[in-house]
């Protein structure tokens, strides 16, 4: 069940509200629970705090995708797609273009 680790997640962002990583932790859990607004703003606040690698990108593109957003979710993968190839993560650049080609086709 995600509402306690959501509970605990949300305490710890209200603590350490500047803990990227705590911020990164309750997104993924409102995420689960299809709460894609909140989990968009986390996301967000994540992103302008911590040198994500890729993955945090492309939960930021689900979120955004989810609420209709569909610009901002490619933008997001296309961001996404270069941290990945910074970080020397070649199969998750490659996952997230696959989801960005999906996401225009679609459009």
């Amino acid at each position: 069940m995600t509402a306690p680790r959501l509970d605990t997640f949300r305490t710890m962002v209200a603590k350490h509200p500047t803990n990227a990583l705590a911020r990164f932790g309750l997104a993924n859990e409102l995420l689960k629970a299809k709460l894609w607004a909140e989990a968009e703003e986390h996301l967000r606040v994540y992103l302008g705090a911590y040198d994500d690698e890729g993955n945090g990108y492309g939960r930021h593109a689900e979120a955004l995708e989810a609420l209709g957003r569909t610009t901002e979710a490619a933008a997001a993968l296309h961001l996404g797609i270069e941290a990945a190839h910074r970080a020397g993560h070649p199969g998750l650049a490659n996952e997230l273009h696959e989801r960005l080609a999906a996401l225009e086709e679609s459009a």
